[in-house]
């Protein structure tokens, strides 16, 4: 395995590899020892107390005061609501890895939580259960654990400010050790893990029976005469038990990666390493590297490649080729296309906007609880737009939630806050503030005071150059304000004249989601009445603080054609949307190339399920919200869609959907001008230590992989390869799929691994989304994600990607 050749001393004692002394890792005081290969004989409690002199990312702790506090612990408050507010223990565990805090719970003596399944450490009064104990404890005590996915957050008062910070600077560091971890430190990391797991009594060493249960435990079925075999094999001291570093040695047995060795072989002159002309050839000929190769091959040398010995003959060892497979570059994400590297010059109507649906709900439209939480974890995924429900609050302050629902209310002003605290930690580019407006000219004027004031210079009040405006300004120009989407008395023409109406005499079509459910229900013919359209008097205050978003009512395209503004944005139910791109699609496209678009789940999805939202894209709407809080397949083609550019939120369309000369029907691709389909072939070759979905210990995996294409209808197709019975730790397929693709620059691809079960529904394994146009072709990795889009290392899928031109 990669993490052993970097481990040998040599002659002047020098240690090899990148890291220096002082920044070894718990596996490098395994591996480093004079000797290791002769005599691996070592003491586990010694080792335990050389570990905890560092963690995984290899500062020292020794002199660290905040991280030794946190190994003695701490005594705090955990905080569920005003009234529930118990003490517990908290304690940094010796791994560095694992928090561990004592619970009076009856039957859960202990909970533990792994650092790397904290996003992020969040200071004083910023949740809703600290702001309810602000006047009990100052800010300056208090901070929330936030997790990743969707797990809820942990709120904790310290005994003293500097307790406080303590923790909170501690954390942090730990946070950013786990985050700068190479994919070596990450395999390191976990073999530790599972070592810890499996050896019961803490004595530093496994017998055979804690290595078999081990072997269920990493999703592995195997024969136990071929386990034996092994155990004996690494068990060098012939002890009958596996200490540290012998348990390396098993594991690296156990996970030869023969997949990767048969490729190295093939472009190895000598069969023992690849010379840098090697190398080159294999980037030239496989992975299809056509910038400086020369230059690229001595770089991946110079990083990845463990063995100084082979760095001074420009070489790569098979050690250094896996570790360049592992990594980002070796990944089937283009690096590349990470950072911001599209025109942010276009007008907003030329780009996909990332944007989230009733954001202020955690759970389901019906009785979900509503958190400013909701427009935080939106906003840092990159959410460039967010929902606002109001309705008219108690002592005059207008709330948010969602109407007529026994979903909890938060207050609007909080939900202002939380945007003016988050918009712009990810990304630069303008946040929308999507506003369904239901309150009265009172609070909208209240509304309106809570904008100014909280967001200040944020808030876009006016146009850019303080003239009528001829079209929509582009995300670079916007760079740092948020924008009202709302209704709008007059348009930004009788601005500019000094002819708009006043709030007593400005009345508005009320356009919501509870006025489509109806309009909806009168098609199933469970509503028999007319729909009245409502009127609602505007307030002029809130009506200023609409500049370039006006939301309408959408009459037909023709009539848009005619009459509608450049910053006029229509709404759609998705129910509606499909309606038009079904009967008049190539309108809806040449509708987009002129103006903003937002499409929404239907009320009828009370469970906040999504739809699929590449339908709408293929139509170029910009804005197409969808419950960020709900994982699944529509969350997933999201967060795949808006990984490129720097995460940005925005995603610049296609050239022939910004085109208002030209017409693009996603019906007929074949007859769009520059029609280039092509065939995208992927050979499935192996997964490595996929994730265990059933906790029955005696359940292993039977792993496939499943291939889906979305994109234009004739591009929609799923291929799936056979089931690997019980073995989710190394299977091997070898299975190739291929699509043809009619419109490439719309396509996503996504790649799902599921449990093959055949009396009922497979159960989900793992996930990876990406666009076809982000794809590294070649022999690849494909670093699997959870159900909630977070990483699941060490889990992966071994590919060889090709995307060739069909003639």
């Amino acid at each position: 395995m990669y993490f052993m050749k970097r481990a040998k001393r040599e002659g002047g004692g020098e240690v090899e590899g990148r890291q220096a002394e002082d920044q070894q890792r718990p596996s490098d005081l395994i591996l480093q020892r004079p000797g290791l290969r002769d005599d691996p004989r070592t003491d586990g409690r010694r080792l335990r107390s050389q570990r905890m002199a560092s963690t995984g990312s290899g500062f020292r702790i020794q002199g660290d005061d905040n991280l030794q506090s946190m190994l003695v612990g701490t005594v705090m408050r955990k905080v569920k609501s005003r009234t529930w507010k118990k003490q517990r223990y908290f304690k940094l565990q010796d791994d560095c890895m694992t928090i561990w805090y004592q619970s009076k719970k009856a039957g859960n003596a202990y909970s533990t939580f792994s650092v790397g399944d904290v996003e992020a450490i969040r200071e004083g009064h910023q949740s809703e259960v600290l702001l309810t104990i602000a006047d009990e404890f100052p800010a300056e005590r208090c901070f929330t654990v936030v997790f990743r996915g969707r797990r809820g957050n942990l709120d904790l008062v310290a005994e003293s400010a500097e307790e406080a910070q303590t923790w909170i600077t501690g954390m942090k560091k730990l946070i950013e050790s786990l985050e700068n971890m190479g994919e070596r430190e990450k395999l390191d990391q976990w073999i530790g893990d599972w070592f810890k797991k499996a050896d019961k009594n803490n004595d530093g060493r496994m017998n055979f029976k804690e290595v078999r249960d081990l072997l269920k435990m990493m999703n592995v079925d195997m024969n136990e005469h071929h386990a034996h075999q092994l155990f004996t094999t690494a068990d060098k001291s012939e002890s009958g038990t596996l200490e540290d570093d012998e348990f390396v040695l098993f594991y690296k047995m156990l996970t030869q990666r023969e997949d990767v060795l048969t490729v190295f072989q093939k472009f190895s002159s000598d069969g023992q390493k690849l010379s840098q002309s090697d190398l080159e050839d294999f980037l030239r000929e496989e992975q299809l590297e056509d910038n400086n190769i020369q230059q690229y091959a001595k770089h991946l040398i110079e990083c990845y490649e463990p063995s100084d010995a082979a760095k001074l003959m420009n070489a790569m060892t098979f050690d250094g080729f896996l570790m360049y497979l592992g990594s980002s570059e070796g990944s089937i994400f283009n690096p590349q296309r990470r950072g911001v590297f599209m025109d942010m010059s276009q007008p907003l109507c030329h780009y996909f906007i990332s944007s989230s649906h009733n954001t202020y709900l955690m759970e389901d439209q019906l009785r979900g609880q509503s958190s400013v939480e909701g427009y935080i974890r939106a906003l840092s995924r990159g959410c460039r737009c967010v929902e606002v429900d109001c309705w008219d609050g108690a002592n005059g302050e207008p709330i948010v939630y969602h109407g007529h629902t026994f979903t909890s209310k938060i207050l609007f002003k909080d939900v202002v806050n939380a945007v003016g605290n988050y918009a712009f930690k990810v990304s630069e580019y303008p946040v929308i503030l999507s506003i369904e407006n239901h309150c009265s000219i009172e609070q909208q004027k209240v509304m309106a005071q809570h904008l100014n004031h909280i967001l200040g210079d944020k808030l876009l009040k006016s146009t850019l150059d303080g003239k009528a405006p001829v079209g929509l300004p582009s995300p670079e120009d916007l760079k740092g304000k948020i924008l009202l989407k709302a209704k709008k008395i007059g348009g930004l023409e009788e601005n500019f004249n000094g002819m708009a109406e006043d709030s007593m005499t400005g009345e508005v079509s009320d356009e919501d989601e509870a006025a489509e459910m109806e309009e909806d229900n009168l098609h199933r013919d469970s509503v028999r009445r007319l729909l009245k359209k409502s009127k609602q008097r505007l307030s002029k205050e809130l009506s200023d603080c609409v500049v370039y978003c006006k939301s309408i009512h959408f009459s037909s395209f023709k009539h848009s054609r005619i009459h509608s503004k450049f910053y006029e944005v229509a709404s759609f139910t998705e129910s509606k949307a499909r309606k038009h791109l079904r009967e008049t699609g190539v309108e809806f496209v040449h509708h987009n190339s002129r103006q903003l678009t937002r499409v929404y789940p239907s009320g009828f999805r009370t469970d906040s399920s999504n739809f699929n939202p590449q339908e709408m894209w293929n139509a170029g709407c910009q804005i197409v919200a969808l419950n960020f809080q709900t994982a699944g397949e529509g969350m997933d083609l999201n967060d795949g869609l808006f990984s490129q550019n720097g995460s940005c939120g925005y995603v610049m369309k296609p050239n022939f959907m910004r085109v208002t000369e030209k017409r693009f029907d996603p019906e007929t691709p074949e007859k769009r001008e520059g029609y280039q389909p092509v065939v995208f072939t992927v050979q499935v070759i192996s997964g490595q230590q996929l994730p265990k979905v059933n906790i029955k210990e005696d359940s292993i995996v039977d792993p496939l992989v499943r291939v889906e294409i979305h994109g234009v209808p004739a591009d929609q197709s799923k291929q799936e390869t056979r089931y690997i019975e019980n073995n989710g730790f190394n299977p091997v397929w070898y299975d190739t799929l291929r699509f043809k693709i009619h419109t490439p620059e719309l396509a996503m691809v996504r790649f799902v691994v599921e449990d093959y079960d055949k009396t009922s529904k497979n159960d989900f394994v793992g996930q990876y989304t990406l666009p076809l146009s982000c794809m590294q072709q070649g022999y690849r990795h494909i670093h699997l994600l959870s159900k909630d889009g977070t990483s699941i290392p060490p889990s992966s899928l071994f590919v060889h990607i090709r995307i060739t031109e069909l003639e």
